[in-house]
């Protein structure tokens, strides 16, 4: 598994899959899983997972952001 790499297939997280989740838990990394070359899903740290549950999930928290970042 490149550690380096936000991008990691999904057969070689599944196989590495104690390795991805210390580096997130413990290096605060996030990775998405690609399937084909197309990102299919994300694994972030808890925080930040728990903060996309309280703003009312992932679509009211990319509006907020995407909000800030055009204001910003």
């Amino acid at each position: 598994m490149d550690t380096d790499s936000a991008e990691q297939p999904i057969a070689v997280a599944r196989a590495n899959l104690s390795e991805l989740i210390n580096n997130v838990r413990l290096l605060r990394r996030s990775y998405f899983l690609t399937s084909r070359d197309k990102r299919q899903a994300a694994v972030v740290p808890v925080e930040l997972g728990e903060l996309i549950l309280q703003v009312g999930g992932a679509d009211a928290a990319a509006r907020i952001l995407t909000a800030h970042l055009e204001t910003g």
